[in-house]
């Protein structure tokens, strides 16, 4: 059975196997080499050819719950990371209004990548601060009542807040500190997976065409 889990930063619903999902607190000691464990043991299944990985950081810095996603980007750029296999950073975020554009450039530009989406998300008070890492697409638009496409091979969330209650405010007044503490652990873990599923090559025309 399925499981859905909604994100009204972007109005997101994924569906995942609730089984293959790993929960991580971005504080605990060892919360970057279990991030970037879950997300292998999810490549290794999902991704066995050794695809070259793309990533979608999803949300906007308008919102300070929302900037997950771009300081991920911003964050993995920093790290060495290809700006080719980064789509959405604070200089030039992803979100549900510009998704269906990105969506159509990721593929013209990597279209052999497996991507691994990032977002933010509310939840119970207990989970805020930790980072969920699972297989499976995002499915954006429903918050937003728009037909978005379905994006990713996997995804890792953060929950930067509680849900259930007046989510955009809550999101707008989400601590700084948290999601940036988030983000550079999610970089951390990202980054270092990079080279493992890049493949052959890196798309170079991507490459060309961005730089």
């Amino acid at each position: 059975m399925l499981h859905a889990i909604y994100s009204p930063a972007i109005g997101v619903m994924r569906m995942t196997q609730p089984q293959e999902n790993v929960r991580v607190h971005y504080l605990d000691p060892g919360a970057r080499d279990g991030v970037a464990n879950a997300l292998g043991a999810v490549l290794e299944r999902e991704c066995p050819s050794l695809r070259p990985l793309v990533f979608l950081c999803i949300g906007t810095d308008r919102s300070t719950g929302d900037a997950l996603g771009p300081l991920v980007g911003q964050a993995l750029l920093r790290r060495g990371v290809a700006q080719s296999l980064v789509f959405g950073t604070l200089d030039e975020p992803t979100h549900a209004g510009n998704l269906d554009e990105v969506v159509a450039r990721m593929e013209r530009e990597a279209n052999n990548a497996f991507v691994v989406a990032v977002d933010a998300c509310l939840g119970r008070m207990e989970n805020v601060g930790t980072i969920t890492v699972g297989a499976g697409a995002l499915c954006p638009g429903a918050g937003v009542n728009k037909e978005l496409p379905q994006v990713g091979g996997a995804f890792v969330t953060g929950t930067v807040n509680v849900g259930g209650f007046m989510e955009y405010f809550v999101l707008q007044n989400t601590r700084l500190a948290l999601v940036m503490g988030m983000a550079e652990v999610i970089g951390d873990s990202l980054a270092a997976l990079v080279g493992p599923w890049r493949g052959a090559d890196e798309p170079r025309e991507a490459a060309a065409t961005r730089g």
